[in-house]
């Protein structure tokens, strides 16, 4: 599941964000609401975090402008904002949901868990690629039966280019999804992730392709 975080406390932000990356999320965080219109003209998420204290557009205006284009993408304000009138303001402007800060993460799990199955949108446990089997839950991988060591940027790239076989994916994207754990990834080093992705892959028949100038794309399994 992508999730998109909108919020301007870097502590909390990184909290969250790391929280969910151990749950089988895939989370990008950004700090504004403008960053966050930018990455969704771009992307796809199935749910957007948003604070709703946030610096140059407020989250409030924020989700107003959404729900025009954005029907689908579920909405979950976060705020230190607890009063009533508050609530009810973002829920008739289009929010799913609503949680006042400060909140247990075990709570904010249980919401998001809410949410996808009020929607018909199971959280993915299981996802299978021919050989390859990922387990969301264990955060384990095998292929042909036999266990698959991948770490946490390798299973991240790969995780990415299952959600869009037959499309290429832009190394800026997946620099994007990556950038939380080091803001200076460069081309380069995309490059020897999908390397070592390769050469574990491709032996079992599993081929990622490279598209010249634009990046990468995971062929459909035969």
């Amino acid at each position: 599941m992508q999730v998109l975080l909108v919020e301007d406390d870097a502590l909390l932000a990184d909290g969250v964000s790391h929280f969910l990356r151990a749950s089988s999320f895939s989370v990008v965080c950004v700090d504004s609401a403008e960053a966050a219109a930018a990455l969704l003209a771009k992307d796809d998420f199935d749910l957007m975090l948003l604070d709703i204290g946030l610096p140059g557009m407020d989250g409030i205006t924020f989700l107003q402008q959404l729900r025009a284009t954005h029907h689908d993408l579920l909405v979950m304000v976060l705020t230190a904002r607890d009063a009533l009138n508050e609530k009810v303001r973002g829920l008739n402007l289009g929010a799913d949901d609503y949680l006042s800060k400060p909140f247990a993460s075990e709570e904010l799990l249980a919401r998001i868990q809410a949410l996808c199955r009020r929607r018909d949108k199971p959280i993915r446990q299981r996802r299978v690629h021919g050989p390859l089997m990922l387990d969301q839950s264990s955060h384990r991988a095998w292929l042909s039966g036999a266990p698959l060591d991948l770490p946490m940027r390798e299973w991240t790239v790969l995780d990415l280019l299952l959600d869009n076989v037959e499309r290429v994916v832009s190394k800026e994207r997946i620099v994007r999804r990556l950038c939380d754990w080091d803001q200076e990834l460069s081309s380069n080093t995309i490059e020897i992730y999908v390397s070592r992705l390769r050469a574990k892959l491709s032996p079992s028949g599993i081929d990622i392709r490279t598209v010249r100038g634009i990046g990468y794309m995971l062929a459909a399994w035969q």
